[in-house]
């Protein structure tokens, strides 16, 4: 028995060592690592010479990291702004810069030429040049005072070789900043809130693809001129778009505000949740910003100086995007001889040609040229050629010069409604529905922002180029933008909805958002009075789904006789559910898969994926071919698939299906939130292991979704990538203070403690609160001369 106990116990004993080897050799690169990712932590207290500010200034960070920033001058204020926002964001700040100029390829490598193509054809960079000599010398100053800060931190990390690891992951050092890269990121902000040339792209395709009465049924509004766009052209819409860089469609927000007539403190509140996409670190960064003349606190996009969003000691303002048609695609006609002319009124016109040679890591450059129009960039052939002899080229409000942060700084000192509107007319692009409040009691709103006059056509389709039939003629004056102050109603509230009826004067869009967060707003708004900030909050949290409440009746009356147990069951959890998208419960699951599944089963066959992409109306197309269906209306989509019946038979089945094949098939253990979860992702952390690094462990369960107030819109996977990073309440009886959530955290390094610190607040709506006055904070920096 000992002979043969011996080298089983020297066998355990060996493999105990090599596990405790093992053990010790992970520690200890797990310390290593820590150690070197702690080396590159910003300093948030003690004292730090920066040299170039005339005082000393005081960066105050709260308990949620916000800074607060109190400077005795405003050269100070900006310069520091920009050094502090550096300390937190500085990759973030770089890579959205090398996003909107169409250099990611230089520290990415191939895979980000295409992106690299379509950000040079737009000239995001090359407006906001044009831009920057348009600015008066007081914001051009602010904007080289802002740089100098971002530099002084650069240049302290060159010193120190602490960089943030993102750098050191990808292997290079960024460049000096300059007010065109804070520019470029603005020009940016308009790209991704859209303008809808994607919309009139997918508008040609379904003309060009099917006939012409199931093509309507996908417009939002039968036109009343369309045989221009019937003549066929010599034009691969899927090839040519195939890489473009499209927006997220759910890019909107809410909005409102009460006047003192419905609130308990007899003062109106506001609240604002501008709704992007949800990532690490958030698109929004919080701070507040005192020096003489100014104090105002709120959330900025990250490489901007001031405050774009929030309040100071006098009034309070929110945004959400107007979705105005400030683009449009014009058919241009090519000289066979030349390929840079391009008919205009009977003549050949030479287009202006700039060449962007695009650098490679690791590779030699790629030469590339823009093709610029009168009208603007040839866009449709970044990737492919789309046509021998037409193409397509994009005119747009955010390719021309504007001045948005001489608005910001004026906004950020605004003192009442009639400075701060003389403010707005300085806000281009974007265009952005503005609320507005004030402890003098006013509240208002205003569409603001550049929005053109056609003369021949609306932005439904592309238009001819050839002829200057269809050209611009001027913007709405800004006199006549619509406007509203001190309703009747006691409050105004916007979520992407359509602006004001069609008695007015001039066209403003023909996309809107699903009405159902509007609609949910409004009926919360209207049944009650003594309204506080909690309920604003609690609002904001809502996950009342009004298309569910729309449809399931009529859902369940086409399927009175369920086909499977499974499908009976279903539909008794519906018939019973009270229309909140709750995490918990199994009814949200079933129908949101069920109305993913009526768009695969109307369109997955017909569509390409190509183009399904630029489909940017998907959900009410859906949901108004569905309506008429029901109504008894003829729908050329719905009957080529048997019927309203027999398309919701079919979904229901395919969405329970997917729905077990994720959860199971024990339908009183499926929950929303076992599907419905939140993740806010680092963009370098679709590289594996690096996802360990950058990415919280495991997702958040959450409710609400796209249409809900709570917005929660969700990747296919059941990924929530979309809602309200920033949210954001305040009741003007109390100016010094207001109630912000910013997902998931302040800071964008993985070891600060404000990295990932609200990301379990942003799913459960606990609000942090900052105050405008010098409260006892947790951690002081002094930066001094």
């Amino acid at each position: 028995m000992e002979i043969q106990l011996r080298p089983k116990s020297k066998w355990k004993k060996y493999s105990l060592w090599t596990i405790a080897i093992i053990l010790v050799l992970l520690a200890a690169a797990f310390f290593m690592m820590f150690g070197y990712l702690s080396r590159s932590l910003p300093n948030t207290e003690g004292e730090i010479k920066i040299g170039s500010i005339a005082a000393q200034v005081n960066v105050n960070r709260d308990g949620n990291g916000v800074p607060h920033i109190i400077a005795a001058n405003e050269r100070d204020l900006f310069i520091a702004q920009g050094y502090v926002q550096a300390q937190d964001r500085l990759f973030q700040m770089d890579l959205s810069r090398r996003q909107a100029s169409g250099r990611l390829s230089e520290v990415i490598g191939d895979a980000t030429v295409e992106n690299d193509k379509y950000f040079r054809t737009l000239g995001l960079r090359r407006a906001a040049e044009a831009s920057y000599e348009a600015y008066s010398p007081k914001a051009k100053q602010t904007l080289s005072w802002f740089a100098e800060g971002v530099n002084l931190y650069i240049k302290e990390l060159k010193e120190s070789g602490k960089w943030p690891v993102e750098f050191s992951i990808l292997g290079y050092e960024p460049e000096e900043w300059s007010a065109a890269d804070s520019l470029t990121i603005g020009k940016y902000m308009a790209y991704d809130l859209g303008g809808h040339w994607e919309s009139q792209a997918f508008r040609y395709y379904l003309l060009q693809q099917f006939p012409e009465e199931k093509a309507y049924e996908l417009f939002p509004s039968y036109p009343e001129e369309a045989p221009y766009i019937i003549e066929k052209h010599n034009l691969n819409l899927e090839e040519s778009f195939a890489s473009a860089v499209t927006p997220p469609e759910f890019n909107g927000s809410n909005n409102w505000v009460a006047a003192g007539s419905k609130t308990a403190s007899g003062k109106p509140i506001l609240a604002d949740d501008p709704h992007l996409s949800l990532s690490t670190p958030s698109i929004w960064y919080q701070m507040r910003l005192q020096s003489p003349g100014m104090n105002v606190s709120g959330v900025i996009f990250a490489g901007i100086p001031g405050i774009i969003l929030g309040h100071n000691e006098h009034i309070a303002w929110g945004v959400t995007n107007t979705g105005p048609d400030v683009q449009d695609l014009y058919i241009e006609k090519r000289n066979p001889a030349d390929k840079y002319e391009f008919l205009f009124n009977k003549k050949w016109e030479k287009a202006k040609v700039i060449e962007e040679p695009i650098k490679v890591k690791g590779k030699d450059p790629i030469d590339y040229q823009v093709t610029i129009t009168r009208h603007g960039p040839v866009i449709s052939e970044f990737a492919a050629e789309s046509g021998k002899d037409t193409v397509l080229s994009l005119q747009w409000t955010a390719l021309e010069p504007s001045k948005e942060l001489e608005a910001i700084l004026k906004m950020n000192k605004a003192a009442d409604w009639d400075q701060f509107e003389q403010a707005l007319e300085l806000f281009h692009t974007p265009a952005q529905n503005f609320v507005f409040a004030s402890p003098d009691g006013t509240i208002a709103y205003k569409a603001n922002g550049k929005i053109p006059i056609r003369k021949k056509g609306d932005g439904l389709f592309p238009v001819p180029g050839w002829t200057d039939d269809y050209g611009w003629e001027g913007y709405i004056p800004y006199d006549e933008l619509p406007k509203t102050i001190n309703p009747e109603e006691g409050f105004i509230s916007t979520a992407n909805n359509k602006v004001i009826d069609d008695s007015y004067p001039y066209h403003i869009s023909h996309d809107w958002a699903q009405p159902y967060r509007q609609m949910r707003i409004q009926e919360f708004l209207k049944s009650k009075d003594n309204l506080t900030a909690n309920d604003m909050m609690s609002l904001q949290m809502d996950q009342k789904n009004l298309q569910a409440q729309e449809f399931i009746p009529v859902f369940l009356s086409e399927i009175s006789e369920p086909s499977s147990n499974i499908e009976k069951e279903a539909l008794s959890i519906l018939s019973n559910w009270d229309y909140n998208d709750s995490k918990d419960e199994a009814a949200p699951l079933i129908f949101n898969l069920w109305m993913k599944s009526i768009s695969d089963v109307l369109f997955e066959d017909q569509i390409s994926p190509e183009m399904k992409k630029l489909f940017k109306g998907q959900k009410q197309a859906v949901d108004e071919l569905l309506r008429n269906a029901a109504s008894g209306k003829e729908s050329r989509w719905i009957d080529e698939k048997g019927g309203l019946q027999e398309v919701l038979s079919q979904s229901l089945r395919s969405a329970l299906q997917e729905a077990a094949d994720l959860q199971g098939n024990n339908l009183s253990k499926w929950k929303w939130g076992d599907y419905h979860q939140l993740a806010f992702s680092h963009p370098l952390s679709s590289v594996k292991p690096l996802n360990y690094l950058f990415n919280r462990e495991g997702r958040l369960p959450v409710g609400g979704s796209s249409v809900t107030v709570q917005a929660a819109a969700n990747k296919k996977d059941g990924t929530v990538n979309h809602g309200g990073p920033w949210r954001f309440v305040i009741d003007t009886d109390n100016m010094n203070t207001a109630y912000h959530l910013v997902g998931p955290g302040q800071s964008g390094h993985p070891l600060s403690p404000w990295y990932h610190d609200q990301m379990n607040d942003w799913a459960e709506g606990n609000y942090h609160q900052t105050t405008l006055s010098e409260e006892k904070t947790e951690h002081t920096l002094l930066l001094k001369p």
